[in-house]
């Protein structure tokens, strides 16, 4: 990738990044462990991110 990116890029892997966190604890609690993992979840080299 690109040394230099564009601020939408940015922004859009920003997204990405957030979006790749795992399930708090809490909410394992709160749902009685109904919600364990994160469906979204991306390992950065197994799967490409297509953020353009």
């Amino acid at each position: 990738m690109a040394a230099r990116k564009s601020t939408p890029r940015k922004v859009r892997l920003m997204s990405k990044v957030k979006q790749n966190s795992a399930v708090p604890a809490w909410v394992i609690v709160k749902t009685k462990r109904r919600v364990r993992t994160n469906p979204k979840r991306r390992q950065w080299r197994r799967t490409d991110v297509r953020v353009g």
